[in-house]
């Protein structure tokens, strides 16, 4: 029997996807979130995890269905988000800094530079 070509174009899964597992409490439980497939890249998931639109995240992975892998990338993430923190100076929210703090294989220890008063 001959197999029939795909009806999904190659190039759009041929790109790393990030999903993000979010912690709904007790009642609910941990689910992967619905999110759509433009939103899936590693950019997009940083600036929602710090603009709040996840709450309590858990676990990330990556995958890349064409090249047939998948890992999980939560320290990666954790990394990112740690140093886009320390850089930008962003505020995160409680939630994410214990997931920083939990996850983050690498400390950045920023010393923010205080303002000196009455020195000549």
């Amino acid at each position: 029997m001959r197999a029939s070509p795909s009806i999904v174009p190659l190039d759009r899964l041929d790109r790393d996807i990030y999903l993000v597992l979010e912690d709904f409490g007790a009642r609910a439980g941990c689910s992967w979130r619905e999110t759509d497939e433009q939103d899936t890249d590693r950019e997009t998931v940083l600036r929602d995890l710090i603009s709040g639109q996840y709450a309590y995240p858990v676990r990330i992975v990556v995958f890349n269905a064409i090249e047939g892998w998948s890992r999980d990338a939560t320290e990666d993430i954790a990394d990112a988000l740690a140093e886009r923190a320390a850089h930008e100076r962003l505020d995160l929210s409680p939630a994410l800094e214990a997931f920083v703090q939990a996850n983050a294989t690498r400390r950045l220890d920023v010393q923010l530079a205080l303002p000196l008063r009455g020195t000549a």
